[in-house]
C-alpha cells in the first residue's frame, strides 16, 4: 500500500481536475490517498493583509504548508504529487523531505504571455527573476514532472532548461465512456446547435461567436451557451447558468448539439474540448496554448486565429453548409480523444508513474 499525497490548487479547469482524479484514483487498491485542495479565495480579515491578498504564489504556497503540516501529524504519504507547481515554489523544504512529482498545464512563463486574457499582472524584474528562480529550484527537485502537453514540455524544456527524459505529456482527458453519444450523429435534417461552454463569456470567445451567429442565423441555427456571465435576450440563442462539471445536464446538452465553438483568446488546454471530442461533436476552436494539439485543423476540427471574427464564420458556415465534413471531424475527433484523452487511462498512467517513485523511494531508504 502506497500513500499519495495530493496537493492540488483549486481555480479555473484545476477543480474539474481534481473531481476527475479523485474518481478515478480510489480504484486502485494498492493506493491511499490524502488530499490538500488549495483554495483560490481570499475570505474574513485576510483579504486586508498586503502581498497575501493580492500574490496567488503566496497564498497557494502557505496554503500547501498548512495543508502538509496537517496531512503528516496523521500519516507520512510515501511520495507527494504537486499540480500546478505554484503550490510547490514555497514548499521546497517538502520537495527535499519527500519524493514528489510535479504536475502543470502551463510555465509560468507560458501562463505570463497569456496573461492579460486572465487578468494576470506579472511584477517587477526582480518578483519575476525570483519566480523562476523558484520554479527552477522546484523542477530540479522534483523526482519527475509530468504535462497535459507537448506544448507544455516544450516550455520547461527551452524556457526553464528542464531535460527531456525528466517529463512525462499525460493529459487530463474525460471518462469517455461517460460522454459518449448514446444515439448516432444525423447528418442532416433537423435543426443545428451550436455549443459554447466557458464561464468568462469574453476571454472564451464567447462575444466574437455571438456575432459570427448573428451573421448565420438565417440558416435556421441555434446557439447554446454555457456561461456565468449575463447574455441579453436574442432570437436563437440559449443560455445556462447553472450546469454542474460532468453533470447528466451538461452531458445531455453536448448529446443534443452538433458543432462545439470555443474561440478562446487565452488558454493552456481547456478541458471542454476533450469533452466535445468524446460527445462526437465537430469543433471550431483557436490556435492558443497547446489546443491544436487536441483539435487537429481539418482532422478532428477546424482553428482559426484568436480574435478573427470573419475567419470563425467561415469555419463554422462550413460545418452548417457541409454535413460529410461536419460528421467526419466528429467521428476522428472521438477516435482521437480515445486514443490520447481517455481520463481512466491516464490516471492509471500517473497513478503507476507515482507509484514507482514511491517504489524506488522505499528502495533507497531500505539500502541506507
Amino acid at each position: 500500500m502506497y500513500t499519495i499525497g495530493f496537493v492540488i490548487e483549486q481555480v479555473l479547469g484545476h477543480i474539474t481536475h481534481t473531481q476527475n482524479l479523485r474518481a478515478n484514483v480510489c480504484d486502485d487498491p494498492d493506493v491511499r490517498t490524502e488530499w490538500v485542495l488549495v483554495p483560490y479565495e481570499v475570505t474574513g480579515l485576510a483579504r486586508h493583509l498586503p502581498v497575501y491578498a493580492t500574490n496567488w504564489t503566496v497564498r497557494a504556497g502557505l496554503g500547501a504548508r498548512r495543508g502538509l503540516a496537517q496531512m503528516v501529524r496523521e500519516v507520512r504519504p510515501d511520495v507527494l504529487f504537486f499540480h500546478t507547481q505554484v503550490p510547490a515554489m514555497l514548499a521546497v523544504d517538502w520537495l527535499r523531505r519527500f519524493p514528489s512529482i510535479i504536475s502543470l498545464d502551463a510555465t509560468s512563463l507560458q501562463y505570463d504571455r497569456l496573461g492579460e486574457f486572465y487578468d494576470h499582472q506579472t511584477g517587477s524584474l526582480t518578483s519575476e527573476l525570483l519566480k523562476w528562480r523558484l520554479s527552477r529550484v522546484c523542477f530540479d527537485l522534483a523526482r519527475h514532472i509530468v504535462v497535459w502537453s507537448d506544448w507544455a514540455k516544450q516550455g520547461l524544456i527551452d524556457e526553464y532548461v528542464v531535460p527531456a527524459e525528466k517529463i512525462t505529456v499525460i493529459p487530463p482527458g474525460v471518462n469517455v465512456r461517460e460522454w459518449l453519444r448514446p444515439t448516432p450523429l444525423k447528418p442532416d435534417g433537423h435543426q443545428l446547435k451550436i455549443l459554447f461552454v466557458g464561464g468568462n463569456l469574453e476571454r472564451k470567445g464567447g462575444l466574437l461567436l455571438l456575432e459570427a451567429f448573428r451573421s448565420l442565423r438565417h440558416h435556421g441555427i441555434e446557439l447554446h451557451l454555457v456561461t456565468r456571465d449575463p447574455v441579453a435576450p436574442e432570437p436563437g440563442v440559449f443560455v445556462y447558468h447553472d450546469m454542474q462539471p460532468n453533470s447528466d445536464r451538461l452531458k445531455a446538452l453536448y448529446h443534443c448539439c452538433d458543432i462545439f465553438a470555443l474561440p478562446t483568446y487565452g488558454d493552456c488546454l481547456p478541458m471542454v474540448l476533450s469533452e466535445a471530442g468524446a460527445a462526437g461533436m465537430a469543433t471550431v476552436s483557436t490556435r492558443v496554448g497547446a489546443i491544436p494539439e487536441v483539435v487537429r485543423h481539418d482532422e478532428t476540427g477546424l482553428l482559426v486565429e484568436p480574435g478573427d471574427g470573419a475567419g470563425l464564420t467561415l469555419a463554422l458556415q462550413q460545418l452548417v453548409l457541409n454535413p460529410a465534413l461536419r460528421l467526419r471531424l466528429a467521428h476522428a475527433a472521438v477516435a482521437h480523444i480515445r486514443q490520447a484523452y481517455d481520463l481512466q487511462v491516464n490516471s492509471r498512467r500517473l497513478l503507476e508513474l507515482l507509484k514507482h517513485e514511491a517504489a524506488a523511494a522505499r528502495r533507497q531508504v531500505r539500502v541506507a
